[in-house]
């Protein structure tokens, strides 16, 4: 019988697989962010309606949609730190990305909305009060500025915050579009730049949603993380002496760090049940400390799947 080396002999190799950053999101940074988001769509709504412009109006609208989509964004944060349940086994990690792909799908409608308004006012252009327009925007730039601010940080560490932080941030452009459109008709009469500034930012806007929602579906799907190398993993598990084949592997992941890793190990020889316990902590380790999976289910076998590839073909693939 063969004596199979132990963990410390494994050469470990950190890699770093998520665009995410680790930490804890603040909750009382949304929930300013949210008050914020509230009072500057009612400032907006007042001016718009007092000038004439349907600008403010209209960001007035996207600003009671960041505020909705904070909150969306905290309820789901606070959902998703709950434990598992015996009716929730996974607990309920997969809020927080439904929310990223709601408020991302918020953000591409809006998107096509404004394009929509712009093409509507390019071709009608409206007289409306600019020194007021301008003014209006103005507050609304700085509150929407320090809100982008608050959530800056965290929209590192979440793709739910991050799709918030987007809603913000097209805001804070959107306000700037608004206090230079408001200038430009003032001093030059150029009624067509504000729409033309709004495309610009839609676009953008569309471009970033685009990706969230992408990377959100991905998760959904559980395909296989960003950075993960199926075939990497499988020489480097291979290698490990003891170990003839991997094969039936899954790689998902649950939330948006947590990876999760299963598969079968097929042994070189019919070994105790201790001596397998130890390759399998080998396995455990390997995984976690080079390629950053810390959840991982194996099951050992010997000459239990013969002619099993790497991932396992479906039904359909067979026949």
């Amino acid at each position: 019988m063969k004596n199979y080396p132990h963990n410390d002999n494994i050469h470990h190799h950190h890699h770093h697989y998520s665009h995410l950053e680790t930490g804890t999101v603040s909750g009382l940074n949304l929930v300013l962010t949210m008050l914020l988001n509230l009072i500057i769509a009612v400032a907006e709504v007042i001016g718009g309606l007092l000038s004439g412009s349907l600008s403010l109006v209209s960001d007035a609208l996207h600003n009671l949609s960041d505020a909705a989509a904070v909150a969306i964004s905290l309820a789901a944060l606070r959902f998703s730190r709950r434990g598992a349940t015996l009716e929730k086994t996974f607990g309920f990690q997969r809020l927080e990305i439904l929310a990223a792909l709601f408020n991302a799908a918020v953000l591409i409608v809006i998107s096509i909305l404004l394009f929509k308004e712009s093409v509507i006012r390019l071709l009608h252009p409206q007289a409306i009060n600019s020194s007021m327009m301008a003014g209006v925007g103005v507050v609304g730039l700085l509150a929407n500025t320090l809100a982008v601010f608050l959530l800056r940080r965290d929209a590192g560490k979440s793709l739910n915050v991050r799709s918030s932080y987007l809603h913000l941030f097209s805001d804070a452009l959107s306000s700037v579009a608004v206090v230079g459109g408001g200038i430009a008709i003032y001093f030059w009469h150029i009624t067509w730049i504000d729409p033309i500034l709004t495309i610009l930012i839609g676009l953008y806007v569309l471009k970033e949603s685009c990706e969230i929602v992408a990377d959100t579906v991905q998760i959904l799907m559980e395909g296989t993380p960003k950075g993960v190398e199926l075939e990497e993993i499988y020489k480097s598990i291979k290698s490990l002496p003891g170990i003839r084949d991997l094969h039936h592997v899954h790689v998902w992941q649950l939330g948006e760090r947590q990876i999760n890793f299963e598969g079968h190990i097929d042994l070189e020889e019919d070994i105790t049940i201790s001596e397998s316990e130890k390759l399998r902590r080998q396995v455990e380790v390997l995984l976690r400390d080079k390629f950053g999976i810390e959840h991982v289910m194996l099951q050992m076998e010997y000459e239990g799947c013969p002619g099993t590839g790497l991932v396992r073909k479906t039904y359909s693939q067979l026949i």
